[in-house]
């Protein structure tokens, strides 16, 4: 499970609403396929809903069109600012980071043309800063947009995006509670969604989660909640139900290329191999996003096809240092691949940076495994108990904490660890799956004196 990017809440949250892994998502400047803005609040600059350009690409025409316009007027700060803002839509929805440059130096001027009262460009900034994971920035900028514009929900969402990845707990939960308050809709379903599956509370997130495809109001916005649902069954070991909640969200947006990626996973995870070999390809060709393609390289070479997997792994070195040159901060995808697939000593350096500026669950989590493979055991295991600090049911955090054991000589931690990844998702990632299970009969082979 890759955590997404949400807070946990308390109990007060839960009764006002009515009640896992968001990266790339929903929740900073619309990345899970939202608009940042309600449509009432927001100054967007409507493109012709017809023409070749619209059906292939709205926001583009939408930024088409907004650039029309400050040919026009350069010095509107407000079309400047949601020029910003769709430009970090676009990086999201492109995987294309060399938007981000575009979308500081348009949300600057704005800010220069109206310093006090710009909530738009405000929160085009927390997005931008968030999109890049400069999580402390995000926050500041959050709040000055919010006290322009205490009534914004969406600003509240980004507020408690930054909170979270700051390991703020319980002010996240203040952010996401007043995002409820003010608009009960999908975005703020979603989070409490995931704030639930932080905590370990599967059936709580299922029905949140159902909520907010009760409450989708756009196609894009029922696949995003289908995405949701899939992932929340797939990471919880039902494969079945994972492709079912796929397949009904690309009956519903079939462009909607998240839903590809979950699919393969569990076609993957049901034998289906060359087809979920064939739907992750598709998803990467569609979108080449770096999570995308470290899966299908992994997911070659589980099937034992070491080139394929070294042409996809090559790809994510070039991605990661394009997202780098265009200010992004890597993250723990980059630590786990170097800790699997590249250099140890680099993984943990970028682990160490990681956690001090996001100090996440999936931030610890990675710590611990670079230390892990850099022999450093002892400050590995603490590191994996902040990771599982809030119950979070991750079999992939539950593995790296078994193996960290084993390491210790724990072996019987070890043994529970690797019986509870397994237990919460037999098919948890292609390749240290198989190696839980192969490390479980090892230990238990032990235990009963059995040839090893």
């Amino acid at each position: 499970m890759r955590l997404r990017r949400l807070p946990p809440l308390r109990r007060s949250l839960l009764s006002a609403a009515g009640v896992t892994a968001l990266g790339m998502a929903l929740f900073l400047a619309g990345g899970l396929g939202l608009a940042p803005w309600p449509a009432a609040q927001s100054p967007r600059i409507q493109a012709p809903a017809t023409g070749p350009a619209f059906r292939a690409d709205p926001m583009a025409a939408e930024i088409t069109a907004l650039q029309e316009r400050l040919r026009r007027t350069p010095k509107d700060p407000v079309t400047l600012g949601t020029l910003g803002l769709n430009y970090v839509q676009q990086a999201k929805t492109t995987g294309d980071p060399t938007y981000y440059p575009k979308a500081e130096e348009v949300l600057r001027r704005s800010l220069a043309l109206e310093p006090a009262d710009n909530y738009t460009a405000m929160g085009g900034m927390a997005a931008l800063e968030a999109a890049r994971h400069n999580f402390t920035r995000a926050l500041d900028w959050a709040k000055r947009a919010i006290a322009v514009n205490p009534y914004n929900a969406f600003l509240y969402g980004t507020l408690a995006d930054a909170h979270t990845q700051l390991g703020h707990y319980s002010a996240a939960a203040d952010a996401v509670q007043k995002m409820v308050d003010l608009q009960p809709g999908t975005p703020s379903l979603a989070r409490a969604s995931y704030a639930a599956e932080l905590r370990g509370e599967t059936a709580a997130a299922r029905t949140e989660m159902r909520r907010a495809l009760k409450s989708a109001s756009t196609p894009a916005d029922q696949a995003f909640a289908r995405y949701y649902l899939s992932e929340i069954a797939f990471n919880n070991g039902d494969p079945a139900t994972a492709l079912t909640e796929a397949e009904a969200g690309l009956r519903t947006a079939p462009s909607y290329t998240a839903l590809l990626q979950i699919k393969a996973r569990a076609q993957a995870a049901l034998g289906k191999t060359e087809e979920a070999t064939a739907t992750l390809t598709q998803a990467v060709q569609r979108l080449p996003l770096p999570e995308y393609v470290l899966q299908l390289g992994e997911l070659h070479q589980s099937l034992g096809r070491p080139k394929e997997a070294e042409q996809q792994y090559e790809i994510f070195r070039a991605e990661q240092k394009l997202f780098a040159d265009n200010g992004v901060t890597l993250d723990s995808d980059a630590v786990l691949f170097e800790a699997d697939h590249g250099d140890p000593k680099k993984a943990l350096t970028i682990a160490r940076q990681g956690v001090e500026g996001r100090p996440f669950l999936d931030s610890h989590d990675a710590l611990a495994w670079a230390l892990h493979v850099n022999g450093q055991d002892e400050e590995a295991l603490a590191a994996s108990g902040r990771a599982l600090a809030l119950g979070t049911r991750n079999a992939l955090f539950h593995y790296h904490r078994a193996v960290i054991q084993q390491a210790l000589g724990n072996h019987s931690a070890a043994r529970a660890g690797l019986t509870k990844a397994l237990a919460i998702n037999p098919h948890f990632h292609p390749l240290h799956a198989p190696r839980a299970r192969a490390a479980l009969t090892t230990l238990e082979g032990a235990d009963t004196g059995a040839p090893r």
